[in-house]
């Protein structure tokens, strides 16, 4: 048996997803296999999610053990190059930016909780505001969509960029808008320790108060998720129309998804 770092997730059908100490934001993008509007349950094992992949030698087994046919990081080209990712054997790599810069550089001059917050749903309806941040996303479901076998998707922190086409291949295969939104605050408790070592480096070479503004920007909140749900609905009106109009998703290439995922 592979070593896992952690204690695995346990779900209905009796597999589970490891938990990986080096790539802690990891996870299935269906969950313990959630439930559909329908009655449909979500297929496991089709698509993850994750932070930066940076693995040791104990976690990159488990995830070669995946059978992982590519990787997508929708990281910028600074992202990148700063902290590159460690590629399975049998998975290619397509980097897919999306955001220029570093969401650090943008929120360098942030000293307030208040300013914050604001700061990631505003990110967060830029998903849906931006032109070229759409593009980005468009691309990204299409390579899911077309790709066969087991596919893995991240960003730096694994739950603004990511977190955001989880929710959306979420929706376009049924599962309820609170599943979604407990799916996604699920990056509190799989990057706490990471989030709480980070503030308290911070707290030792920063001004006062910068930890908990550094705590915010790494955390994950319902607001956040909803601005991006409600700049759709006032720039789109649906999701539907955001795939299509907005990312420029065919019929084909969105029933292509929800097919991967719904058993």
């Amino acid at each position: 048996m592979l070593p896992h770092t952690s204690t695995p997730t346990a779900t209905a059908s009796g597999n589970s997803t490891p938990r990986l100490e080096s790539i802690h934001n990891f996870r299935d993008v269906a969950g313990h296999g959630y439930s559909t509007e329908t009655g449909s349950t979500l297929r496991r094992g089709v698509f993850y999610r994750a932070n930066v992949i940076t693995p040791t030698p104990a976690d990159m087994a488990v995830v070669e053990s995946l059978g992982l046919t590519a990787i997508y990081d929708v990281r910028s080209e600074a992202e990148v190059t700063e902290t590159p990712d460690t590629v399975p054997s049998a998975a290619t790599y397509t980097n897919i930016p999306i955001l220029p810069g570093t969401i650090q550089d943008s929120a360098i001059s942030i000293r307030t909780i208040d300013a914050a917050q604001d700061f990631m749903r505003l990110l967060n309806r830029s998903f849906i505001t931006d032109g070229v941040t759409r593009a980005g996303f468009g691309q990204l479901l299409t390579a899911l969509a077309t790709t066969p076998g087991p596919q893995l998707f991240h960003c730096t922190a694994g739950k603004d960029r990511t977190g955001w086409a989880s929710a959306l291949l979420q929706t376009l295969s049924g599962v309820p808008r609170e599943t979604i939104f407990d799916d996604y605050l699920l990056t509190n408790t799989y990057s706490g320790a990471y989030v709480e070592a980070t503030a308290e480096r911070i707290a030792k070479t920063a001004v006062m108060g910068r930890a908990d503004v550094v705590r915010v920007m790494l955390t994950v909140d319902e607001s956040y998720l909803g601005a991006a749900f409600e700049q759709v609905e006032a720039d789109y009106s649906s999701i539907e129309n955001y795939l299509h109009s907005g990312l420029g998703l065919t019929a084909d290439t969105i029933g292509a998804l929800e097919t991967k995922l719904v058993g």
